[in-house]
Order: structure tokens, then sequence, then C-alpha cells
């Protein structure tokens, strides 16, 4: 089943164009991780897809009421901080408002499970307001896991976490798509997109340079053209391992 299509999506801003003929869709079962160098328009992206930048073209999402949108999709943007002096709980709570009234006991499991999946139920009562930068990335992420949504797209979702949370995070998104559900996320860290994404697309150069599984996806070609960095891919026991190794210069008789 098909959660997202876009079809020839463009976006300027400012007169610049920042994205031209996007065509991609994301189904039920993949995680898929959209990675590119800075400005290569991932945020850009998944903002107009939701309709909260004007783009021309086609969105599946943006065909969908606001209310019908809210229960299709959850969205978790760059932004960390929490500006209420609530509960962990009480946040987390937020993400069942899309589904009405009427729902208490399937609000407190949806709750429940998000809290235990980002390993906050031992601060369900702590105001959010007075946990660290990474608590509090960690309890918008339940947010949007409580919202219990078909599709989750998150902007550089482990950003500013610790290893561990980051690995778990990805684990969590990972199990989420072996649920059934869909994934996007934009990530910068190429070795944890390779572990646990089903799926990458690489936008660069204002459009999709590559889309499919990670070991196609970052080719040294690409490698060098998007990010301008070798890189070192291997299988493990434990899985694939990538590792960004130099930066590509001119005239290197390395490259």
């Amino acid at each position: 089943m098909t959660l997202l299509s876009l079809h020839d999506l463009s976006v300027d801003l400012r007169g610049r164009p920042i994205l031209a003929d996007i065509t991609l869709e994301v189904g039920r079962g993949e995680f898929v991780g959209l990675i590119g160098p800075n400005g290569a328009g991932k945020t850009t992206l998944m903002r107009a897809a939701l309709g909260l930048l004007p783009f021309t073209g086609h969105s599946s999402l943006c065909a969908l009421s606001d209310a019908a949108r809210a229960r299709s999709v959850a969205w978790l943007p760059q932004a960390r901080e929490i500006a209420w002096p609530v509960s962990v709980e009480n946040v987390v709570k937020l993400g069942r408002l899309p589904h009405g009234t009427g729902t208490r006991r399937m609000d407190e499991a949806a709750v429940n499970m998000a809290l235990d999946r980002m390993a906050l139920k031992p601060l369900r009562h702590r105001t959010a307001t007075r946990l660290s930068g990474g608590e509090q990335a960690r309890v918008l992420i339940a947010r949007a896991l409580a919202q219990e949504t078909p599709l989750l797209m998150a902007d550089e979702p482990i950003a500013g976490l610790d290893p561990a949370h980051q690995i778990a995070t990805m684990e969590v998104f990972a199990g989420l798509a072996a649920e059934g559900q869909g994934v996007i996320a934009s990530l910068h860290d190429l070795g944890l997109a390779v572990r646990h994404c089903t799926r990458l697309v690489l936008l660069a150069e204002h459009r999709v340079l590559a889309d499919g599984r990670p070991e196609e996806v970052l080719t040294p070609e690409r490698l060098a053209r998007a990010f301008n960095v070798t890189g070192y891919h291997a299988q493990s026991e434990d899985g694939p391992v990538f590792q960004p190794l130099r930066v590509v210069r001119d005239n290197d008789p390395r490259d």
C-alpha cells in the first residue's frame, strides 16, 4: 500500500530552485533514509510533501483534509525544544489529539507503548522542560509514535542523541517498518542509515540522484559526487558496516 506519492514535485524559495521534478513513492514496511549534503533539500522535500511549503506538482498527503492528514502521517520537525512545563506523559499524550475523544483506553495504550519504546517510562512524571536536550528529543519522538499513523516523517531525529539512543531510535524506526508502518527520516549518519534503513533516497543537485538499497545507492562515484568523500563498506557478522573515510580532493592520486 502506498503511503506517500510525490509526482514532479518542485520547490523554489526566494527565487532560488531547491528541488526539481521529484517523483517517488513510499509504502508500508519501508524505512526510507533521506540523505544528501547540507542544503540538498531534505527538510524542504518533507515539508513540501506535508503542505507546509508552496510547491508545484503533486503530493498525495496534500490531497487529504487536515484531519485525515493528521491521522495518516506523524511529523517530527528538527526543532526539539519543549516550551511548556508539563509532564513527559502529557507531552506524549498530545500525539493522540488527531484521534479525537472517546478513545481513552486506546490513548493510554498508545502512550504507554511510546514511552516504553523510547525508554521514557522512568521519566513519565518528570517536567519535560527540566530534561536534557537529548531527553526532550526522545520525548518528542515518543509523541510522534503515540500518534499511531501509518506513516512517520522525521527530520534528523537522531541529531543530539548519544550513540546508544541513536542506535535505539533507529532500531525503533526499523521495528515500525517491520510491523508494517512506513518511516521516512532525514539522516546525516550514513553508517546508521546503511545498517537500519531498507532504502535510501539520495538528494543532490536539486533532484533524486539515486534511490534504492543502501549498497546500491552509496557507490564510490555517488559518494564523491554528492558528498565529496570516499567510504568503506563491508558486511560483518553484525550486519553491514559503512564509514566515510576522507574528503575527495582535486589531483589526489588516491582518488
